[in-house]
């Protein structure tokens, strides 16, 4: 038996790793796991990360852009121009 297990690369710790394996969550501890990692996040976690960030990156934007209005506010206040009025929806 040892010159089988031996040619196979297999040693006694694995059989008794396991027999302890199959003993404690039966078959399904037996089963092959992926190597690695397990992912952190899920598919709807890793959705909520992405959101997240695109949401600030367009809430910067925004940001900017109406920074840029009150800038062009204060130029034509300056400049003494009149703004157009904002034309109303019906």
């Amino acid at each position: 038996m040892q010159a089988l297990l031996r040619a196979e690369g297999l040693y006694n710790s694995h059989l008794t790793s396991w027999r302890g394996q199959l003993a404690s969550g039966g078959k399904d501890a037996l089963a092959a796991q992926r190597p690695g990692r397990k992912p952190k996040l899920d598919e709807q976690g890793r959705e909520l990360v992405a959101l997240t960030k695109r949401n600030a990156v367009l809430e910067r934007k925004l940001k900017i852009a109406n920074a840029l209005l009150e800038l062009q506010k204060k130029a034509h206040e300056i400049m003494g121009i009149a703004l157009p009025e904002p034309e109303e929806e019906s």
